[in-house]
């Protein structure tokens, strides 16, 4: 695979993880499994928010308001997997 490709596609897988990592940190939170006020919990609430919102908040102003359940993380996922395919697809006819 060329080197271009691997990093492309392990930048995806990243932000793949980091955004599963932002959904359950979410539902542990909501749920109040761990708790907010935690200096730790806190950074990385805000760090994993910091590297999402440019993604997720473009998706939210698009969706209807669904009574508290936010489907962008969803909506988000499915094309990151959409763009990695891509990737994979035309990255392999150009090689």
């Amino acid at each position: 695979m060329h080197p271009i490709l691997w990093l492309i596609l392990t930048i995806l897988d990243i932000y793949f993880w980091i955004l599963i990592a932002m959904v359950v940190m979410s539902w542990l939170v909501a749920f109040s499994i761990i708790n907010n006020h935690n200096n730790v919990v806190r950074q990385v609430s805000y760090a994993l928010f910091r590297l999402t919102e440019p993604v997720l908040g473009p998706i939210r102003r698009f969706l209807p308001d669904l009574g508290g359940i936010d489907i962008s993380p969803i909506i988000a996922i499915i094309a990151l997997q959409f763009i990695r395919y891509l990737v994979v697809y035309y990255g392999v006819q150009l090689l």
